[in-house]
């Protein structure tokens, strides 16, 4: 299943309950544009590889690249997001009830872009849409268990291949460089950091853009009256549209992410922060090709722990890696708890 530009336009004038699905969805877009979006250019702006502003010029173009070419060869991290949930039954009540898991991420994304701290919105989007569908489902038969299981797996992959890789990563790096002239290395990686920051631009479209089209393609089933629909296309011109709000959500808000990422956590040299991008966009097309809805957000953010740790444990601000590990255990309770409630207040009102 699909749906045309034209069709979507003439739901949308319709249909009103579209229109406020399609309005949340693309702030919570736009949300992850400023919050997680950063996370891939955080560390070749820290490192004055590029200048901010070009550098989220760059982002959004690569997002898209992501967002469109990895959809185009699978759809699975779509189709694993939107099935991981059970929003069939009434249409009415499954629509209310994702629009207020929307607004519950929304609300929670934007209180930690508020303290600075990297969320994960794709935690966020997981927990939140969960959290709903227990509400509307009455019980744990809002989840599904197969489906679910995949964000488990892909929480661990995303926390230990991303530490893991960063470390060997800048390790082979050093190795590699031991007797080279540091002034012409440092000119080189600082070149090479563009590129990497372009790899993780590209798969952060890949995964997180691929996520909000799943649920950007429930909403549009749920509003036609259609809770069951599992397996659907998504159009080119959805594509399109998430990428500018990401690209746009970036332009807004991304300097504060890109301090914590980039510059609070680890003081990070060109060399090192190759190594990071490096090594979490390997472990991000590692999980895109195995279906796994990993974190961004996690991924580079352990990429960055595991180079700070190659050095030296001591290098890496502890402090600020408690804030962000605080702020993603909390994420799936927390979030998870604000969906189900708002889910449960919308549907008791509406």
């Amino acid at each position: 299943m699909t749906i045309s530009l034209s069709e979507f336009i003439n739901s949308i004038i319709s249909n009103p309950a579209l229109l406020v699905i399609v309005v949340l969805t693309l702030g919570v877009i736009l949300v992850n544009g400023w919050t997680d979006a950063p996370n891939a250019i955080a560390t070749c702006v820290s490192t004055r590889s590029m200048a901010p502003r070009k550098a989220i010029m760059m982002a959004a173009v690569f997002n898209f690249l992501g967002v469109f070419v990895m959809t185009s060869i699978s759809a699975s991290v779509a189709q694993t997001i939107a099935n991981m949930v059970d929003f069939s039954g009434d249409s009415g009540d499954a629509t209310i009830a994702l629009c207020a898991a929307l607004f519950a991420i929304v609300i929670w994304a934007t209180a930690a872009w508020y303290f600075g701290i990297p969320t994960s919105e794709s935690h966020a989007l997981i927990a939140g849409i969960s959290g709903a569908a227990i509400a509307l489902q009455g019980g744990i038969g809002g989840i599904n268990g197969g489906e679910w299981i995949k964000v488990i797996y892909g929480l661990v992959t995303s926390t230990v291949l991303g530490f893991v890789f960063g470390f060997l990563v800048v390790k082979i790096v050093s190795r590699i460089c031991k007797n080279m002239s540091r002034q012409k290395t440092t000119v080189f990686f600082k070149k090479g950091q563009v590129g990497a920051g372009a790899a993780m631009a590209f798969m952060h479209g890949a995964q997180d853009g691929q996520k909000f089209m799943g649920i950007f393609m429930l909403g549009i089933f749920l509003a036609q009256g259609n809770a069951d629909a599992s397996n659907f296309v998504i159009p080119v011109w959805m594509m399109v549209l998430c990428s500018v709000v990401m690209a746009l959500g970036t332009s807004i808000g991304g300097m504060k992410i890109i301090k914590t990422v980039g510059m609070d956590m680890v003081k990070l040299e060109p060399f090192q922060g190759f190594s990071a991008d490096m090594a979490a966009a390997s472990c991000l097309l590692l999980s895109s090709i195995w279906g796994l809805p990993v974190s961004t957000t996690h991924t580079k953010t352990t990429a960055i722990m595991g180079v700070g740790a190659a050095k030296r444990f001591s290098s890496v601000n502890w402090s600020t890696v408690n804030e962000m590990i605080l702020a993603w255990i909390l994420t799936f309770p927390g979030c998870g708890l604000v969906g189900f409630i708002m889910a449960w207040v919308f549907m008791k009102i509406f």
